[in-house]
């Protein structure tokens, strides 16, 4: 077996693995940025990711309101260049594939792709503001997924069959001992090709996943907000005080008064608008998604739907309420739609010695295999390598179920 030959079987073996060991990366949108197909991409190349549109209705007959319609992309500029290096010896080449990747390809894509997605899910998780469920109490029914899935509904993600639930084993165990026979479709085990696939119940299907990302609140989750600060059209950054430590990235609050409204008829929907903090401090936040009074992307109103503007809080000071207690630590689980995440793939470059460095893709994923030799210790190098990054275009479309 030449050179070729086997780089390329160990490249096409490695895709495989990567394929049905990917949970959570296999079950969102994976996109192959072709613009590096030729040259190649490197840590710092800025991975493209198509932005969904949005529009506002014209009422009335005569008055045409021409609005944006061209694809627009958002450039992913920290790329991340992950691999796993191994070596051989001349009597362990001469092993088929199938032993190979037993011995050797299996275990080294399972580390690379088990970090990858526990990072990806950290990312995905901390993007996401809805949350359903009670903090420190374990779903054992389907009211938190119920909740979970409204979220979904109100955000207006497709019914489509790509829905899907990555969740801890404790909490699956709990799951499944209190909905008992609705994991039992026989149709659904035929149908197991991914590790850890459990089923298909509330609109979506199931997946047992130990790698998902646990929330620890600050140290104090006590403040006070000055309604100005809140109700600024188009902000993310609010004013918060009398906060001992600074809010824990991906910490979830809700404002009093602050209403989630219908994407498209702008209506209330009877719910607090749910905000997650990207970053701050004691003082200043950052926060997602960023509050729209009027517009297209109009998301919050008041409790009867009218539309909020600063005047509406004058001299009013807001109390911000957090998900979960003071340092208190939740599993986060997650319902989600395949759109409302992204990972993006891109080609790295061939090296000069294009004999043992080979690329393939599949399904959106890119991996390159490089091969070099050590005559002084008879060994062949080896190193597998992807370049990715990730997006969250669409937040709305997902939601947490806390633990």
């Amino acid at each position: 077996m030449n050179s070729l030959v086997t780089i390329d079987m160990v490249t096409r073996e490695a895709l495989r693995i990567a394929h049905e060991k990917s949970q959570f990366i296999g079950t969102t949108d994976r996109q192959y940025d072709d613009s590096f197909s030729k040259a190649g991409g490197k840590i710092g190349s800025q991975l493209r990711v198509r932005l969904p549109n949005q529009y506002s209705r014209t009422t009335g007959s005569r008055v045409m309101d021409v609005q944006e319609q061209a694809e627009r992309t958002s450039p992913i500029v920290v790329a991340t260049q992950d691999h796993v290096d191994m070596r051989f010896n001349s009597a362990e080449l001469s092993l088929s594939i199938d032993e190979l990747s037993k011995r050797y390809i299996e275990p080294a894509m399972a580390v690379l792709i088990s970090g990858i997605e526990s990072d990806y899910l950290a990312y995905a998780t901390k993007a996401t503001y809805n949350v359903a469920g009670v903090a420190g109490t374990p779903p054992t029914d389907l009211v938190a997924v119920g909740g979970a899935r409204a979220k979904l509904n109100q955000g207006l993600a497709p019914k489509d069959g790509n829905r899907f639930i990555q969740c801890d084993s404790v909490t699956m165990g709990g799951m499944v001992n209190g909905l008992k026979g609705l994991f039992q479709d026989s149709g659904q085990i035929k149908e197991q090709y991914r590790e850890g696939m459990i089923g298909r119940t509330a609109m979506a299907d199931w997946y047992e996943n130990d790698r998902m990302w646990t929330l620890t609140n600050g140290s104090d989750v006590t403040c006070t907000m000055a309604a100005a600060a809140a109700v600024v059209d188009g902000g993310s950054v609010m004013t918060m005080a009398s906060l001992a430590a600074a809010p824990a990235v991906g910490a979830v609050f809700t404002i009093p008064g602050i209403y989630q409204c219908h994407p498209e008829t702008k209506a209330s929907l009877g719910v607090l608008q749910q905000y997650v903090i990207t970053n701050g401090t004691t003082t200043i936040q950052t926060v997602s998604p960023a509050i729209f009074l009027t517009g297209p992307r109009q998301n919050v109103c008041s409790a009867a739907g009218a539309k909020l503007t600063t005047a509406s809080y004058d001299g009013t000071s807001l109390v911000p309420v957090f998900v979960g207690a003071a340092s208190g630590s939740y599993i986060q689980n997650i319902m989600y739609h395949k759109e409302a995440f992204q990972f993006v793939t891109a080609d790295l470059p061939i090296m000069d010695d294009a004999a043992k460095c080979v690329r393939r893709t599949q399904d959106g994923l890119s991996l390159r295999v490089w091969q070099a030799s050590d005559i002084r210790n008879d060994e062949l190098l080896m190193r597998i390598d992807i370049l990715y990054g990730m997006a969250a275009l669409r937040p709305e479309w997902a939601c947490r179920i806390t633990s």
